[in-house]
């Protein structure tokens, strides 16, 4: 597979970036037609370049330096039409659900693909983790997808990305506190590291973003309960990632980071897309985010006294970020992960958390009065339904009743 290498890349001038309204509101694909993973390709590069966009504009409110905030401003306006671009290639005959599958198989197949290639020990764990908490919500919104619509979600995932239960939702509601995580550093992190951070977070912060702003959208009571309920994982999902990088990092770093992870997206999925028109998008963007990188390059050099190259360390990236099937890997990390809590930074079995974690009195508050997720379950056909009868789903449900009912009952505040 080809190999990206930013400082050998040719980036377009600027000036030559702001497009016209006719190219920035491109023909949508055909939701009958569009590959799977082309649908995947577009959702996530919408929340790269959002995540681009309101990175720029915190930078812009804190920085000091007026050269500094005209770049960012100059650079953000490209990367806002970039986002309104790929956005706009989604039909507004997809429902808001149909979208929603797409997304979560973002969640799943990414994890699974950036996990795979994670040489943290700690960040790959943390994605392992979370991977079986989307794989779960694929499961649950394609349930609410035959209730409400009755749609058979194969043909939004096309068989690529299994629809059965992970860790299910219903136990995955934490305390704040249980949120925490450690960060790598950014003096010995690898450069793959930090793009695998840079680019799951942003994705589930879109997903988050999109689950707050679409679930009031429908009248059914337990769709608008399981949209809320699934936002506040990804909330938690969020937190989490978010949490892996380095503190430490200034603004002009992180930027330069998230402009150079966005040329290696484009990258990535400019080798893969099979959809001409859509490859041509890919493309012609990558060279806009080279110039991006290359002018915080500058910025950095000019206000820090700092080379990009001490940064990235490296000459090359690798792997590409591919969407692929992972259904063996998905469930590996099943089979040995399901039981798995987070307690004072570190993964341990349910049946090994204190009776003082956080969570057990946070969940007998969120659960107390039912639970959506397990409630739009009750309300499919037996083909769906059945997928949730799994002795793991029901074992690992079980025993988490049985640890919040004996943890102690205060929900801490501090």
């Amino acid at each position: 597979m080809a190999q990206f290498r930013p400082f050998e890349m040719e980036g377009m001038p600027i000036e030559e970036q702001p497009m016209n309204w006719k190219e920035m509101v491109p023909a949508p694909y055909d939701k009958k037609a569009v590959d799977a993973y082309t649908r995947t390709r577009i959702i996530l590069m919408n929340g790269i370049e959002n995540n681009a966009v309101l990175m720029s504009h915190a930078i812009e409110r804190m920085h000091p330096d007026p050269g500094v905030k005209k770049s960012m401003a100059l650079m953000r306006r490209i990367d806002s039409q970039q986002q309104e671009t790929i956005n706009w290639l989604n039909p507004a005959d997809q429902s808001v659900i149909e979208t929603t599958l797409g997304y979560e198989q973002v969640a799943v197949d990414l994890t699974a693909n950036l996990a795979q290639n994670e040489p943290d020990p700690y960040v790959k764990q943390t994605l392992d983790f979370a991977l079986l908490e989307d794989f779960d919500h694929l499961y649950r919104y394609s349930c609410l997808y035959d209730y409400i619509e009755g749609g058979d979600p194969d043909a939004i995932v096309q068989g690529r990305t299994e629809v059965k239960p992970g860790r299910p939702t219903s136990i995955e509601h934490r305390h704040p506190f249980d949120s925490m995580r450690k960060h790598y550093d950014k003096d010995t992190a690898d450069i793959k590291t930090k793009m695998n951070y840079i680019t799951i977070t942003a994705g589930e912060q879109q997903t988050m973003l999109y689950y707050r702003s679409h679930g009031f959208m429908y009248p059914d009571e337990i769709a608008r309960q399981l949209y809320a309920e699934i936002a506040e994982i990804e909330e938690q999902h969020v937190t989490q990632y978010g949490l892996l990088g380095d503190p430490s990092e200034t603004m002009l770093e992180k930027m330069a980071m998230i402009e150079l992870n966005e040329a290696y997206l484009y990258y990535s999925f400019a080798e893969q897309e099979s959809d001409p028109r859509i490859k041509g998008i890919w493309e012609k963007f990558l060279k806009m985010e080279v110039t991006h990188f290359n002018e915080c390059a500058r910025l950095l050099k000019q206000y820090e006294g700092r080379d990009i190259q001490d940064i990235v360390k490296a000459d090359v990236i690798k792997p590409l970020v591919v969407f692929e099937e992972n259904k063996d890997y998905v469930n590996s990390v099943i089979e040995t992960q399901l039981d798995l809590a987070p307690n004072n930074m570190e993964y341990v079995r349910v049946r090994d958390l204190p009776d003082d974690w956080a969570t057990f009195g946070y969940q007998r508050v969120v659960n107390a009065k039912g639970v959506p997720s397990e409630e739009v379950v009750g309300k499919v056909g037996p083909g769906l339904a059945e997928r949730d009868q799994a002795a793991n789903i029901r074992q690992v449900k079980q025993e988490m009743a049985r640890r919040v009912e004996k943890g102690m009952a205060a929900v801490p505040a501090r």
